[in-house]
């Protein structure tokens, strides 16, 4: 072959690499894949690159024009053989390793990616006090984010609040958090040079809404273009690895990260979905690290999809996958829905287990730390979550409210829902205590405070319990500072007595002396929780 001729192939395959390089990249850019051959995606992403190459090549190499038939074949044989073998062999590579990741063949191995303890219910979820229990929804809280923002008008006009609200404690408290966004194109244009000013915190007890505002603003989210943009960000750090949706989250100082849980696959190329440490980056620098074990102060590693994922193929499959399908001995999975429990500085998914059959009711339920995975199963059959909303909703069903999500307390040691109930506005109503072992105790109140006092009542009426865990208090003092709020349409008062730093927080519609107290009047308080900077109180009697 002369030197022209050999130029020329050389001219050419530098072409086609070229063009399917070119062609790689910009996919790469926007859809991001990980060059990972545990990532189907990434298979997507070389079959198409080589697909790109082999057009190329029949371009450079004349194939366009009118040529002999054996010649067509022939040139494309030359062109094309190389890209041709390996996307063969990937495509054996594929197959073989989605049968030897199939639930069918690896049964065992599935069971054992999330094995839950035995757990004591009393000994694990202590009684939390009034100023820990989260009042607020997901919705809930995204409405009174929406609501502070729109106060603010040198950001109301740019900015809006993202709709991912993650739940964390922040310095012992359960709060959502969520970052702002650009409003459109042409505000983060006007505002991208100085990234975004501020984040939303969510108090979900008090249900107070704080906007941070950064002396430095975030460079870094999901709401970025190019980048900046926090996934692409990852990607071009971290081309190898994948991960899982990324979550906003707070450090104790206040300083936003995202959390990028990063994904491994543990049985054959595809199968058996876990996370293996997170890439922690800093949403205003973009500095980022991976760690195996993530810090403490983080509260979510864990999807709670993949949780349930896994406790699903524990439940299905312990028995072996015959058994699943014929039989179904022992067989259980979760209910649908979840929610979250703050539990010693760390954020628990909880759900129901029942069987598969089912009928409507629990054999338990399962705590899971979002961190670690740790896994709790508590044995305790009952209403399963809908069949307590539906009970609660039953209670007052003259006044067409609907029912939360439930959350699990341990209320005089008795595994409780939670709930919110709210009218056709969304605005919650009323709260309402729901046993789990017997769903027809159902007691609502205006107060979180008054809902307790009259469940333990019924749970006393009806022989569960002897006497309330909780014994009503009573603090005196004269009155040094009064506050007072509008929440979801209730009137609350808030007293600081002196010598006290902390406020009693008193419903009107639980005590309506509490209307005309007055500043240096000495008070009684009653029922007030024994810790705290916000104290819930039953009632307040002028002394």
């Amino acid at each position: 072959m002369d030197n022209s001729k050999v130029k020329g192939k050389m001219k050419r395959f530098a072409i086609n690499i070229g063009a399917a390089l070119l062609f790689g990249i910009i996919y790469f850019y926007f859809e991001l894949p990980a060059i990972n051959l545990h990532d189907q995606d990434f298979y997507g992403f070389f079959f198409m690159m080589s697909a790109v190459y082999c057009v190329a090549a029949f371009i450079t190499s004349g194939i366009y024009k009118v040529v002999e038939q054996g010649e067509f074949f022939k040139s494309i044989k030359e062109t094309c053989f190389v890209p041709f073998i390996i996307c063969i062999a990937m495509i054996v590579l594929l197959g073989v390793g989605t049968v030897a990741s199939s639930v069918v063949f690896r049964a065992g191995a599935y069971t054992k990616l999330l094995e839950p303890v035995e757990g004591d219910f009393v000994a694990d979820v202590q009684e939390i006090s009034y100023n820990r229990i989260p009042m607020l929804d997901a919705a809930s809280a995204a409405r009174l984010g929406d609501r502070k923002l729109g106060e603010l008008s040198d950001m109301v006009s740019q900015f809006e609040v993202s709709d991912t609200y993650s739940q964390i404690n922040y310095n012992d408290r359960p709060v959502r958090v969520a970052p702002l966004e650009y409003g459109d194109f042409f505000k983060w244009l006007n505002n991208f040079s100085e990234g975004l000013p501020a984040y939303i915190v969510v108090d979900m007890v008090s249900q107070n809404v704080e906007v941070v505002r950064l002396s430095e603003g975030m460079r870094y989210s999901d709401n970025e273009l190019f980048f900046r943009n926090i996934y692409r960000h990852i990607r071009f750090n971290y081309p190898t690895f994948m991960f899982d949706e990324v979550y906003f989250e707070v450090d104790e100082e206040g300083t936003p990260y995202w959390i990028c849980p990063r994904i491994v696959k543990t049985i054959g190329l595809f199968g058996g979905t876990d996370v293996n440490g997170a890439v922690l980056v800093n949403a205003i620098t973009g500095e980022s690290q991976y760690y195996e074990e993530v810090p403490t102060w983080v509260d979510r590693v864990y999807d709670p999809d993949i949780i349930i994922e896994q406790y699903d193929y524990h439940g299905l499959y312990q028995r072996g996958f015959i058994n699943s399908m014929f039989g179904q001995k022992g067989v259980t999975v979760t209910t649908e829905g979840y929610n979250y429990i703050a539990l010693n500085d760390d954020v628990y998914v909880y759900t129901g287990i029942t069987s598969v059959g089912g009928d409507q009711s629990n054999i338990g339920f399962i705590l899971v730390n979002q961190r670690t995975k740790d896994a709790k199963f508590y044995s305790c059959a009952g209403a399963e979550e809908y069949s307590a909303m539906y009970s609660a909703q039953g209670v007052v069903q003259h006044l067409n409210y609907t029912a939360t999500f439930p959350l699990l307390l341990n209320v005089s040691s008795e595994p409780t829902y939670f709930m919110a109930l709210k009218d056709n506005a969304g605005l919650v109503k009323l709260y309402a205590m729901v046993n789990v072992q017997q769903y027809n105790i159902v007691a609502t109140g205006a107060s979180v405070a008054d809902c307790e006092k009259e469940y333990v009542r019924l749970l006393s009426q009806n022989g569960v319990i002897t006497e309330a865990a909780r014994p009503e208090n009573e603090i005196t003092g004269k009155v040094a500072d009064i506050r007072t709020a509008v929440i979801d349409g209730n009137s609350y008062y808030y007293f600081r007595l002196d010598g006290q730093s902390c406020y009693y927080s008193v419903s009107a519609a639980d005590s309506q002396t509490a209307i005309i107290v007055n500043v240096g009047d000495r008070v009684a308080i009653h029922d007030a929780d024994e810790e705290g900077d916000i104290r819930q109180a039953l009632s307040i009697e002028i002394k």
